[in-house]
């Protein structure tokens, strides 16, 4: 399709996108279909003609309502992908491309608040947006590279056009500013998964070092983030590559080596991101004669007296995961090991002997075939599986479903590794190996082989490798269990939750609303018997000893109900302000949250652990739907006053309580 060249043109071919629109809003299934066609080819040559985001941008309201985005990904947003909008924009069709675009100008507009969609918030679609800004700081030079220029139908004029807009509506002075905070926010929770981290960090780096492109070239932030990667240490100051670094390290004495490991600590700890030099690092150390970098190796992890100790009793284990794990393409798998030493997780005598099993297993081809397409073939599956084994053991609260709607899942995997790590490689084992994994139900056997998908259709690609592969089996089992529980007069996870996640799970169960009816029944009661089980001022300082399954009725930014969500509990206790707060896990992938009503879940700055999301206890109890607690633990339910039960039932109340019948 041909640009037009005159406001004549242009005018032609707005018009023809709105007749297309109006044509959508009515059209049946057979010709919905090249309708949409026509709608898309439309907007990507508007795209690309001076104005034409802003034209698109006023109308985002018609081409939401006439249903562009109905019965596809975009038509969720709140699950979509950072790095996935970006392969397409920048590698997409046609038709690809401009839905994605169209998208982006829908999110842009719900961020300035000119738009409002139930599907997402302002702050989650400036988020998305500032992510994806930032895996296209190369559009900044004006400069198309030769991939962009070659694409069919000025498509790569197109995306450059959005973007230029995107940076001019979202404040273009700024942005880098925005985009280092963001990156900060999101190493804060450390997750496990960091490649589109990685990517955000090297386009910030080519912000930087291009002097063609104006920035707040003395942003110590960026510079911190930027150095974690490319030059960690003196040794790889210049980012020289790996090859002459390897070369440099070969002429380098003791005491060069101590500075190199100590560079490599700091920086890693510090960002919670592994560089490829720091494998090149270990690998050369571990190559010395006669073990005589072992001892330099304390010092590159990083190693308090607790994980020295650990590698110390287990030293040839570490070292064989040393051995058999870190390479440039896991460079990441530093850090988790690093902090399963720092957990004292191998002294616990079965995991050492799981991760010795582990590092022999002989993979089965369906396994190997999944890692491949998600890992690539830079490494064999084993090796890229073993770093994600050592990456969950090492960051429990780092794992996260992505876009999957496997919540429960994911929270096995964070409990088990936090919990029970003996077990989780088990599960691992029978997973990688059998294609299978075996469980029981109230006495019955389950096997996950041969059961039908569970919630999540399609196996998860944007996740670690160990959610890759056990999340399937684990979702499916939880299905199965909810069948064979059939019809019960209660919530099935009341029954659910204990055999699925493990013995610690509370027997006693409480729901606010009938699983049948929808009715809210004794709000007050379930809010009171909360704080007596929770609230350390009620249930004699008694602390939550396992982290316990919760449901909670998500709401956004407006509070209103968006639906049910698990999550786990992990601690309960004073601030640093002196406010009680739960300090929780979030699996989805980013714990910050605005649930409106002034509620917004934080994961630093209120004492938080890496990986916790927090908010007051009144504030989540407002958002709490289901808990378990201990039948035989009493806490005292007469002492919490009149005043804070009515405050939390009237949050819930002016919330997702909307949603629900009350009695």
């Amino acid at each position: 399709m041909t640009l037009p060249n005159d406001n004549r043109d242009f005018g032609s071919l707005t018009e023809r996108f709105d007749s297309a629109l109006a044509q959508l809003a009515e059209a049946d299934d057979d010709t919905r279909k090249a309708i949409k066609t026509e709608v898309l080819e439309c907007a990507a040559a508007i795209l690309a003609a001076e104005g034409g985001p802003q034209a698109l941008y006023e109308r985002v309201a018609a081409y939401e309502r006439a249903g562009i985005f109905a019965k596809s990904d975009w038509g969720r947003p709140a699950i979509l992908q950072p790095a996935l909008a970006v392969r397409s924009l920048r590698e997409g069709d046609t038709a690809t491309t401009a839905i994605e675009a169209l998208s982006e100008l829908r999110l842009l507009a719900v961020a300035r608040r000119d738009f409002r969609h139930p599907g997402i918030t302002a702050e989650r679609a400036r988020n998305f947006l500032t992510q994806v800004m930032a895996l296209n700081l190369d559009l900044l030079s004006g400069t198309l590279s030769e991939a962009d220029r070659e694409r069919p139908d000025q498509l790569g004029t197109a995306v450059q056009s959005l973007y230029h807009y995107q940076l001019e509506h979202m404040g273009y002075e700024s942005i880098l500013d925005s985009l280092v905070a963001e990156v900060w926010r999101i190493l804060a929770q450390r997750p496990i998964e960091v490649d589109d981290v990685r990517q955000m960090v090297i386009q910030i780096a080519t912000c930087l070092y291009d002097p063609a492109i104006e920035s707040t070239t003395g942003n110590d932030d960026a510079r911190r983030l930027v150095e974690s990667l490319f030059a960690p240490a003196p040794g790889c100051a210049e980012d020289p590559g790996v090859a002459v670094y390897a070369e440099r390290l070969q002429a380098m004495n003791r005491e060069a080596l101590m500075i190199e490991a100590l560079g490599f600590a700091n920086a890693m700890h510090d960002t919670g991101l592994a560089s490829v030099y720091h494998a090149v690092l270990l690998r050369h150390l571990r190559s010395l004669p006669d073990g005589s970098g072992d001892s330099l190796i304390p010092t590159a992890l990083g190693l308090s007296q607790t994980g020295q100790d650990a590698l110390l009793c287990y030293s040839e284990l570490v070292h064989t995961l040393i051995d058999e794990t870190v390479f440039v393409e896991t460079a990441q798998a530093i850090y988790g090991l690093a902090l399963l030493l720092e957990r004292g997780v191998l002294f616990s005598t079965p995991v050492a002997a799981g991760l010795w099993r582990q590092i022999g297993l002989q993979l089965s081809p369906a396994t190997e075939d999944s890692i491949r397409l998600v890992c690539g073939d830079a490494q064999p599956p084993r090796v890229f599986l073993l770093a994600g084994v050592l990456g969950l053991l090492g960051q429990p609260l780092g794992v996260g479903q992505g876009n999957n709607p496997t919540c429960q899942s994911v929270i096995g995997l964070s409990m088990w590794a936090d919990n029970d790590p003996d077990y989780l490689l088990q599960l691992i084992t029978w997973a990688a190996r059998d294609d299978e994994v075996l469980t029981r139900f109230e006495g019955q056997h389950i096997s996950s082989k041969g059961l039908e998908a569970g919630l999540a259709k399609e196996n998860p690609l944007d996740v670690d490798p160990v959610s890759l592969l056990l999340v399937p089996h684990l979702d499916r089992i939880y299905i199965e269990m909810g069948r064979l529980c059939g019809e019960r007069d209660d919530d099935l996870h009341r029954w659910i939750n204990p055999e699925f996640y493990g013995w610690w799970v509370g027997q006693g169960f409480a729901v606010v609303a009938d699983p049948k009816t929808g009715e809210i029944r004794d709000h007050a009661g379930f809010v009171r018997h909360f704080y007596a089980c929770y609230h350390p001022y009620y249930n004699g300082n008694v602390p939550v000893i396992h982290s316990q399954p919760a449901g909670i009725a998500v709401t956004d930014s407006a509070a209103r109900y968006v639906g049910r969500h698990a999550i786990s509990i992990l601690r309960v206790s004073l601030d640093p302000d002196g406010d009680m707060r739960v300090y929780f896990f979030n699996p989805n992938n980013d714990s910050g949250q605005d649930w409106g009503q002034g509620i917004v879940t934080t994961t630093e700055g209120h004492g938080e652990l890496p990986g916790e999301a927090s908010l007051p206890f009144a504030e989540f109890a407002s958002r709490l739907f289901v808990y378990h607690y201990d039948p035989l633990e009493h806490g005292n339910a007469d002492a919490v006053t009149d005043d804070e039960i009515a405050h939390v039932i009237q949050l819930a109340h002016d919330s997702w309580g909307k949603e629900f019948d009350t009695d």
